[in-house]
C-alpha cells in the first residue's frame, strides 16, 4: 500500500520529524521520527509491513505494537484527508 499525499499537502522535514501542511485549511501536523519513518517508507512505495519492519529495526519496539501504531497513523492520515 504505497502512500500518496493529496496535491494540497506540503511536507517539510525538520530536526524533530516532518511537518505536514494542508494548504486548503491552513492546518498542520507534526510527525515525530517514528511517524516520519513510517510515512517515508510508504511514500517510497513500501507496504504497511515494510513500515512495521522499518520501525522495529530502528526503534526498540515490539512488532505487535509497531503494527498497531503504523495502522493507527495511516487511519489518522486518512481521517484528516491528507492522503489521496
Amino acid at each position: 500500500m504505497a502512500l500518496r499525499f493529496g496535491s494540497d499537502i506540503c511536507t517539510a522535514k525538520t530536526d524533530y520529524g516532518t511537518v505536514l501542511l494542508d494548504r486548503r485549511s491552513g492546518e498542520y501536523w507534526e510527525l515525530n521520527p517514528t511517524g516520519t519513518l513510517v510515512v517515508q517508507t510508504l511514500l517510497e512505495g513500501g507496504e504497511q509491513a515494510d513500515a512495521v519492519d522499518a520501525i522495529v529495526a530502528e526503534f526498540d519496539i515490539e512488532r505487535g505494537r509497531a503494527a498497531q501504531d503504523v495502522s493507527a497513523l495511516i487511519d489518522q492520515l486518512r481521517a484528516c484527508g491528507l492522503v489521496a
